[in-house]
């Protein structure tokens, strides 16, 4: 009987170690990676905490001696411009962008700042007459962009200057530009 026992007990170790977890790398690798994301988690929020904290207000602060004056050139130069000058309304422009396989359009409406050196009644006459040509160039003109080529403010305003550039030649070729600005009511993509 002891030879019976002696037989047992290697099977019943084989068993017990059978019945035994394995400890290999995916038991300790999936709760290194645990921690490891908590820890990951835990530094990113607390180092957009601290960079809200110290970043200061959102919008600066102006004191109000500074409301009183424009803080670019381009402000500046509607500041002291602004005598006499008046607006022109074009009506919506809806183009498709220039993309293979989507289709994308813009919409546009483009108000045209006039300078005082051209009377408003006949500045008018005038761009009654000349609309179906500015529509028509504004129209192909977007038609031609991308998407790239229309999203962000440099490109935004690259466009605004060709579209002053092209206005103030269809409408006053050989002469000094009398459109001083073009300024988008709405340019939405979609």
């Amino acid at each position: 009987m002891a030879d019976a026992d002696d037989k047992k007990a290697p099977d019943d170790a084989n068993v017990e170690k059978k019945d035994e977890p394995k400890q290999g790398k995916t038991g300790i690798g999936i709760v290194t990676w645990v921690i490891l994301a908590v820890i990951v988690a835990i530094c990113a929020g607390s180092g957009l905490l601290l960079g809200r904290l110290f970043a200061g207000p959102d919008k600066p602060q102006t004191q109000s001696s500074q409301t009183d004056q424009p803080t670019s050139p381009e402000m500046d130069d509607l500041a002291e411009n602004s005598k006499g000058i008046w607006y022109y309304d074009l009506e919506p422009v809806v183009a498709n962008l220039d993309e293979p396989g989507v289709t994308r359009y813009v919409r546009a409406t483009v108000t045209l700042e006039i300078s005082s050196a051209l009377e408003q009644s006949k500045g008018e006459k005038l761009l009654e007459e000349k609309k179906p040509i500015l529509t028509n160039w504004l129209t192909i003109y977007l038609a031609g962009l991308t998407l790239e080529d229309a999203r962000g403010d440099r490109n935004l305003k690259r466009i605004q200057l060709q579209i002053l550039d092209a206005f103030n030649e269809t409408l006053f070729p050989d002469a000094k530009p009398l459109i001083k600005h073009v300024l988008f009511k709405e340019f939405a993509i979609q």
